[in-house]
C-alpha cells in the first residue's frame, strides 16, 4: 500500500512509551495508516473498531486490571510483555482515555488510536491524556503526496524542505505537473478520490464524503435545527472562502446569535472541514487577532458546494499546500495592502492567477516593511523570475 508522508513520521516512535494518537478529517486514511504502522510492530498486537458496539465490550469492565488480562488472553501475551493495541474511533467511547492511561502507566503497553477530530478529543474526553500521547494530524493528501500516488515522484520525495521545493525544474516537469495540478485543485486530496481514474466517479466519492459527515460527525449536534443551521452555514461560507470572516454579518444572514456561529465554526475546524487562518499582527498572541480567514481544507469539497473563480481555487490549493511547511497567517492593512499568506513568520507569499514584476515588486516593499526576510509570488503563469514560482512544485 501507497504510504502517506506522516507515516515516516510516526514510525520512529512505535518503540516510545506514549500513545499515538492520529486525527483529521474524515476519509484521509487514518486506518490505512494505522494498519501500516501496526504491520511495523514487532510483536503481538490487537485491532479493536469502536463503530462497532461489540468492540467497546472489553473496555466496559471498571476493573482495568481485568481489561489488561482479557487483553492478555486475547493476544496471547506472556507476562511482561508488551503488545499493542490498535482502536479506531476512539470518539465512540470517551472513557477509552482513562484506560489507556492506566494502562500505560501500569502495563507499559502500545496504543495506536485514532479519532475523527480534534473536537471530540477536546470536548468530550474526561481525560486527555496528557503527557502520555503523541498527537498526529492527517490531512488530505499534499500535492507531493498527490504526484507521489500517481507514480510520478518517489516516496523519499514527498516531505521536502521549503529551500528544495523552489529549485529550477525542467520544462517537462512543468508540463506535467501543471495537468496533474489542476485535477488536484479541481478535485482535492482524499486518497480514494485521487486514485479513481473517472472524473464522475470522484464526483460521486465526493458527495458521499460529504454526507458522511453530515450522517456520523453531526451526531455532536443533538437538534434537527442545528443540522439545518450548520448546513446553511457551509453554504453561506462556500463563497465567503478566502475571505476576512464577518461574524455579525453571518449571524444575521442565519438568524441565530453570533456565540453559536462561533461555536460552530469551532466545530468545523476542529472536524478539519475548514480552516480559519489568523491576521499577522506585531502582538505575540495572534490567535486573538480579529477577523480571519476562512479556507475549505479540500478544493474537491469546495467545488462541490459552490462555484469558486480561479483566483479563489488557486488561493485555497496553495494555502492546503503551505499548512504543510508550517503555520500560516496573512496581513491586511484597513483592505489597503494585504499579503495572502506569511508561514512561519519568516517567509511572505502573494498568489496571482497572472504575475507581473510589478506584483512582485509591491511585495517586497511590505515584506521589509514588516521585517519579513523572505518573500515569493505563486502563480501559474508566472514571469521568469527566481522569486516567482509555480505552485506545483510546493
Amino acid at each position: 500500500m501507497l504510504k502517506r508522508a506522516l507515516f515516516f513520521t510516526i514510525e520512529k516512535q512505535l518503540t516510545h512509551k506514549n500513545a499515538i494518537v492520529i486525527t483529521g478529517m474524515r476519509q484521509v486514511g487514518k486506518t490505512t495508516l494505522m494498519k501500516q504502522l501496526a504491520a511495523e510492530w514487532q510483536g503481538k498486537q490487537i485491532w479493536f473498531d469502536f463503530d462497532n458496539p461489540l468492540d467497546q465490550m472489553l473496555f466496559e469492565n471498571p476493573d482495568y486490571n481485568k481489561i489488561y488480562n482479557d487483553l492478555c488472553n486475547a493476544t496471547g501475551a506472556k507476562a511482561d510483555e508488551r503488545f499493542l493495541v490498535c482502536i479506531d474511533e476512539i470518539q465512540n467511547f470517551p472513557e477509552i482515555t482513562t484506560i489507556i492511561k492506566y494502562l500505560i502507566d501500569h502495563y507499559q503497553m502500545k496504543f495506536i488510536v485514532t479519532g475523527s477530530s480534534n473536537y471530540y478529543l477536546r470536548n468530550l474526553f474526561p481525560e486527555s491524556l496528557s503527557g502520555r500521547k503523541f498527537l498526529f494530524v492527517l490531512n488530505p493528501l499534499s500535492f507531493r503526496e498527490f504526484l507521489y500516488f500517481n507514480e510520478q515522484l518517489p516516496a523519499s520525495k514527498i516531505q521536502p524542505s521549503f529551500d528544495e521545493v523552489i529549485q529550477q525544474h525542467s520544462k517537462y516537469n512543468q508540463l506535467k505537473r501543471m495537468e496533474l495540478y489542476e485535477q488536484y485543485m479541481n478535485f482535492g486530496g482524499f486518497p480514494e478520490v485521487v486514485l479513481t481514474q473517472d472524473r464522475e466517479t470522484k464526483t460521486l466519492i465526493l458527495k458521499n464524503i460529504f454526507a458522511s459527515f453530515f450522517e456520523k460527525d453531526i451526531k455532536v449536534f443533538s437538534q434537527l435545527k442545528d443540522i439545518k443551521e450548520l448546513r446553511d452555514l457551509i453554504l453561506l461560507l462556500g463563497p465567503r472562502n478566502g475571505n476576512m470572516l464577518d461574524v455579525t454579518r453571518l449571524s444575521s444572514e442565519l438568524g441565530v446569535n453570533r456565540m453559536k456561529i462561533y461555536n460552530y465554526l469551532e466545530f468545523l475546524e476542529g472536524i478539519f472541514f475548514l480552516r480559519l487562518i489568523p491576521k499577522h499582527t506585531a502582538n505575540i498572541d495572534r490567535s486573538i487577532a480579529g477577523g480571519k480567514k476562512v479556507y475549505f481544507s479540500d478544493t474537491g469539497i469546495l467545488n462541490l458546494i459552490t462555484k469558486t473563480s480561479l483566483g479563489q481555487l488557486l488561493e485555497t490549493t496553495v494555502a492546503n499546500q503551505l499548512k504543510h511547511y508550517g503555520n500560516l497567517s496573512y496581513y491586511n492593512l484597513r483592505n489597503t495592502a494585504e499579503i495572502d499568506f506569511i508561514l512561519n513568520n519568516s517567509i511572505a507569499f502573494e498568489v496571482k492567477q497572472k504575475a507581473i514584476k510589478q506584483d512582485l515588486y509591491k511585495l517586497e516593499k511590505l515584506a521589509k516593511k514588516l521585517e519579513i526576510p523572505k518573500y515569493y509570488i505563486i502563480s501559474n503563469t508566472p514571469e521568469t523570475h527566481e522569486k516567482i514560482i509555480f505552485p506545483w512544485f510546493l
